[in-house]
């Protein structure tokens, strides 16, 4: 089954949105003709939000305060299996999930309402980080990256808002655990690195950088849209991460399986849910950065993994589950300091999501689409090229 064609453009753009601008226009998502419409009943957002209701998932929170700091994108490992369960992901508010390289996926996870006191295992950086950190103004903490990316985040705009041992070695912030704490097949160095929330916080606390931000763009609505299409299970199929996700009619909410087991979070002892799940289609460019050396031949100078450029600017097509159901909309990406904006293709109006947490699952343009049987869904992710 093919994606429609929405009326917007879905190529995306050739060069890069502009450097952040001093204030966030609403136009970074919102097209100019869906200023004139009057706000639907029971909106939040995209612009004017309530001190107490989290922008990035339209919830009241019952402290304050905790709106009053930077949005915190950090890094987590999901390969091998055997880094599962995670810690910290339940509640995260954001997580993008995307390809790394070799057909694994890894996470960027942004938290602002919640404090998690471990969270991990942490990773490295890809491209992908280029870009998240400055839609969404956040700190951005990981642990390693390939020279290329590394160099690439160290000219960044928000390069002073990096918390990583590679800008400062030895980082407090970051710990190790036992590697016998850890599971006997995942005793490997690289996965003995976590942190906290708490501790990344009073880290930018006291380098002045913790502050609120204006984050306009996203729209909230409790009651769904019409026009959806019955969406009991949604299956993203890549290629080293089998993920399934199925509606509980009784909480209202997603549950995760990875691989087909339960996806639960360390920390809280709690299956991984969430309120929405996107499925966002964007073109993954090969670059030249190597990111590792599996296969490498030195006489040929062949072989290794390269870092992928997921070029999230522009616009393209996307899958918005909430409710039970399925809504075709379009990604939208402007200016570089914009949130991803979702709109209805018939419409032109911002589309709103479900209040509460948001996975976004990344995959390339040309990623199929089928319905296996009614109310199920399948999305099988093309592998990217592995060469430049």
């Amino acid at each position: 089954m093919t994606l429609p064609s929405p009326a917007l453009t879905l190529r995306p753009l050739a060069t890069k949105p502009p450097l952040p601008p001093t204030v966030v226009r609403q136009s970074t998502a919102v097209p100019p003709a869906a200023s004139a419409t009057p706000t639907p009943a029971g909106q939040i957002g995209p612009v004017a939000f309530a001190p107490d209701v989290n922008p990035l998932t339209g919830e009241t929170v019952p402290d304050p305060r905790v709106l009053n700091r930077r949005p915190l994108a950090i890094k987590i490992s999901n390969f091998p299996p055997c880094v599962r369960p995670q810690s910290g992901l339940s509640l995260a508010d954001l997580v993008f999930e995307h390809y790394a390289e070799g057909g694994a996926t890894r996470f960027t996870a942004l938290f602002l309402s919640h404090d998690a006191r471990k969270v991990g295992s942490i990773r490295s950086a890809r491209l992908i980080d280029l870009e998240l950190p400055a839609m969404y103004h956040s700190l951005f903490a990981f642990s390693g990256a390939s020279d290329g990316v590394l160099n690439r985040l160290k000219e960044a705009d928000f390069k002073d808002w990096i918390i990583s041992p590679e800008f400062e070695p030895g980082h407090p912030a970051l710990y190790r655990v036992p590697k016998e704490s850890l599971p006997e097949d995942c005793q490997e160095q690289e996965h003995t690195l976590f942190t906290g929330a708490d501790r990344l916080w009073a880290d930018a606390d006291k380098k002045g950088i913790n502050a609120r931000q204006a984050l306009t763009g996203m729209a909230f609505n409790p009651q769904p849209p019409p026009r959806g299409q019955t969406a009991a299970s949604l299956t993203v199929a890549y290629t080293a991460a089998y993920v399934r996700w199925n509606y509980n009619a009784e909480v209202g909410r997603y549950f995760r399986y990875a691989d087909g087991r339960t996806h639960m979070d360390a920390l809280t002892r709690t299956p991984i849910t969430a309120a929405n799940v996107i499925v966002i289609f964007v073109h993954h460019q090969t670059t030249d950065i190597r990111e590792d050396f599996v296969g490498y031949d030195p006489r040929t100078k062949s072989g290794g993994s390269y870092s992928l450029e997921i070029q999230l600017w522009g616009a393209g097509p996307a899958l918005v589950y909430r409710d039970g159901q399925m809504y075709r909309v379009t990604w939208l990406r402007q200016d570089r300091s914009g949130v991803l904006g979702l709109v209805d293709a018939s419409t032109g109006q911002l589309f709103p999501l479900k209040p509460g947490n948001t996975w976004f699952e990344l995959v390339n343009l040309d990623s199929p689409l089928s319905q296996p049987n009614a109310g199920s869904w399948k999305v099988a992710p093309t592998t990217p090229t592995p060469m430049p």
